[in-house]
C-alpha cells in the first residue's frame, strides 16, 4: 500500500507543478486512479497529504480541487519563505558540508546554462533544478522541525510555476541570486547567506505580482 500511496502522490504532485492540472481542476479520485494505475485508496491518501501541505483543498460533497489562492495569501506565503529560507541559509551556511555545497555550485551553473540555451523545456528544467536546489538548502539546515515547516510552505509557489512569470532581465537576477548564495556558502558567512535569500524571495514576489497585474517587473536604478 505504501508504495501506492507514493506513486500516487508523486504523480499527483508532479502534474500539479508542470501546471497539467491548473488551479481549480476537480481532481476525481476514479480518474486518477485510471491514469496512474492504483486503485481509489492511495489516490484519497495521496490527495489527503497534497491538502496537508496546502497543494489541494476539499470542498463538502464535492471532493478534491488544486488549490486556488488570493493575493494576500500569495504574499503571506512569500513572507514565510522569505523568513523561513532565510534562517535555512543561515544555518546551512555554516553547516552544509563540501560536497553539499558543491552540489549546489553545479546547480546554480546548470541554471545559468539553461537560461543562456533558450530552448524551450528551458523554464521547466530550470524550475526542477531550483526546487533541488532549495531543498538542497534546507536539508543542509540540519534542523528536523525547520524541514516540516518549509514542507507547508514551499509546495505552493511552486505550484505558481514563478519561473513562468519571470521576464528575462528577472530570471537573469535569479539566478544570480543562487550563485551568490553559493558564494556565501563557500566562505561560510551566514548572514551573506541568508541576506541574499531573502532578497531573491522578495524578488520572486515581485516577479508573481507584476504578472498578476499584467505589466513588467520595476527596474530598479541599481541595475
Amino acid at each position: 500500500m505504501s508504495n501506492a500511496v507514493e506513486k500516487a502522490y508523486a504523480e499527483i504532485r508532479d502534474a500539479i507543478h508542470a501546471g497539467r492540472f491548473p488551479p481549480g481542476t476537480h481532481l476525481k479520485e476514479g480518474e486518477l486512479a485510471e491514469i496512474i494505475g492504483v486503485s481509489r485508496t492511495p489516490i484519497r491518501e495521496a490527495l489527503r497529504r497534497l491538502n496537508a501541505e496546502g497543494a489541494v483543498r476539499f470542498m463538502r460533497n464535492h471532493g478534491a480541487f488544486v488549490a486556488d489562492w488570493s493575493g494576500d495569501e500569495i504574499k503571506e506565503i512569500f513572507d514565510l519563505r522569505a523568513i523561513l529560507e532565510g534562517y535555512a541559509a543561515e544555518q546551512a551556511a555554516v553547516r552544509a558540508t563540501p560536497e553539499q555545497i558543491a552540489h549546489l555550485r553545479v546547480l546554480a551553473e546548470e541554471m545559468l546554462t539553461l537560461e543562456a540555451t533558450g530552448t524551450a523545456d528551458a523554464l521547466g528544467r530550470i524550475a526542477e533544478a531550483n526546487a533541488e536546489f532549495h531543498r538542497l538548502i534546507t536539508q543542509a539546515a540540519g534542523t528536523h522541525r525547520l524541514t516540516t515547516m518549509m514542507a507547508q510552505v514551499i509546495e505552493v509557489p511552486l505550484v505558481l510555476r514563478t519561473f513562468h512569470r519571470y521576464n528575462a532581465e528577472a530570471l537573469r537576477r535569479s539566478l544570480r541570486h543562487h550563485m551568490e548564495i553559493v558564494d556565501a556558502f563557500e566562505v561560510r558567512d551566514g548572514a551573506w547567506a541568508g541576506s541574499v535569500m531573502r532578497s531573491h524571495i522578495a524578488a520572486a514576489w515581485h516577479a508573481i505580482e507584476a504578472s498578476n497585474r499584467g505589466r513588467e517587473p520595476v527596474r530598479k536604478a541599481a541595475e
